[in-house]
């Protein structure tokens, strides 16, 4: 790694993933061939698949986990706290034993577009694609296309693409 790249020591990479610079992963896991774009970060705790691209801009939190040949689009943001809070009721700073990880997943052959939102506690189901800037609050149907604020059901796809 150069000095442009932040991977810490216990990130698991698999074979032929391609970083760019300006990066920063901890803790997570990339599988095979997985390309992944400059300014991301990826928790600790977080998973992404084989064959995947991560476009520039995007943060996958912890918690998320990405299954394999998914496309993310730019500046793409995952949640992981559907109420969060920077301190406690007591008023204290909030630390790890405060607060939860709700986790999220998104299935393969997924597509999310540029500058969506991903709250926690959704699924994102095979093969969908979801619309550039949506919100996703719910689950996503398989096979399906979803758009906007909050996301919803726009059609079927017709096909099913093909995966390796």
């Amino acid at each position: 790694m150069d000095s442009y790249l932040c991977v810490a020591p216990d990130v698991k990479l698999g074979k032929d993933v391609r970083l760019s610079k300006f990066i920063n992963l901890y803790g997570c896991e990339i599988g095979d061939e997985t390309k992944i774009g400059a300014f991301v970060e990826i928790q600790k705790h977080a998973s992404v698949g084989k064959r995947c691209k991560i476009s520039s801009h995007t943060f996958i939190c912890e918690g998320v986990t990405i299954e394999d040949n998914v496309f993310v689009g730019h500046n793409v943001a995952f949640i992981n706290d559907a109420y969060p809070r920077s301190t406690t009721g007591g008023g204290l700073l909030q630390t790890e034993a405060d607060w939860k990880v709700e986790k999220t997943l998104v299935k393969k052959g997924a597509s999310i577009g540029s500058g969506c939102t991903i709250l926690s506690k959704v699924t994102i189901g095979e093969n969908a694609l979801v619309g550039a800037g949506s919100v996703v609050t719910k689950d996503v149907p398989p096979n399906t296309i979803v758009a906007g604020n909050p996301a919803r059901v726009l059609r079927k796809l017709d096909h099913t693409l093909e995966v390796k």
